[in-house]
């Protein structure tokens, strides 16, 4: 990357930046046992047990966005990221994509937390499997044959990594299932340029009281 890009995408620099950080700093302090569950767990990933003996945790429902398990998943997310973020930053804004990102992590990280709270899981997928549902929605109600050419590519990727994902052992299905429905909804209620009122008020308030009740809902469960 370099100084222009950064300049046009600075929301995608900042994460690629940020995570990259704090893994190298896991190589450095936990050299030799970075990828141990322990290590993951010390440095932000999720841990839905933890969260439910101390609610003060719920900061976990975000860092493991930012955490990573290994070379290959980084060197993995981090390439997804930034052809991403060339994309979708230049697409949505630079607002409105930090937030797609951050809100499907979340959603994400909240049904890792509902159906696998056993598990110490991280990593940027359940974001990026949020923005390819996000444009995989936007593919059928887009104005723009941009978006909606997008929209079908985007779909054939979702798809096609749901199903690795099933078939690969280790792999935190429930996040990135949880990513996907919290991208979709954030594609009715965060209204992109260019395409402001392909969704009604009405259907806007209602996905996002949908987001809200889901994510409320099944912290609730696990910590009440």
């Amino acid at each position: 990357m370099n100084w222009t890009f950064a300049k046009r995408y600075p929301v995608t620099t900042a994460i690629l930046g940020l995570t990259w950080i704090i893994f190298l700093t896991m190589q450095l302090l936990r050299f030799g046992s970075a990828t141990t569950a322990q290590t993951i767990f010390e440095f932000g990933g999720m841990y839905g047990r933890a969260i439910e003996q101390d609610p003060s945790q719920l900061w976990r429902l975000i860092t493991p966005i930012f955490v990573h398990i290994g070379w290959q998943h980084i060197l993995l997310n981090s390439l997804s990221i930034y052809f991403l973020g060339q994309q979708l930053e230049g697409l949505f804004g630079s607002l409105k994509f930090s937030l797609f990102y951050l809100l499907s992590g979340i959603m994400g990280n909240a049904l890792g937390l509902f159906l696998t709270p056993d598990t110490v899981s991280a990593g940027a997928s359940t974001s990026i499997f949020g923005l390819f549902a996000s444009l995989a929605m936007l593919r059928y109600v887009a104005r723009s044959p941009y978006i909606r050419v997008l929209g079908q590519n985007y779909m054939g990727l979702l798809l096609i990594n749901l199903v690795f994902g099933l078939l690969t052992p280790g792999v935190g299905n429930a996040g990135h299932i949880g990513g996907a429905i919290g991208g979709a909804l954030c594609a009715v209620f965060i209204p992109i340029r260019g395409e402001e009122g392909i969704f009604s008020s009405g259907k806007r308030h209602l996905a996002l009281v949908t987001y809200v009740i889901l994510v409320i809902g099944m912290v609730a469960i696990r910590i009440l």
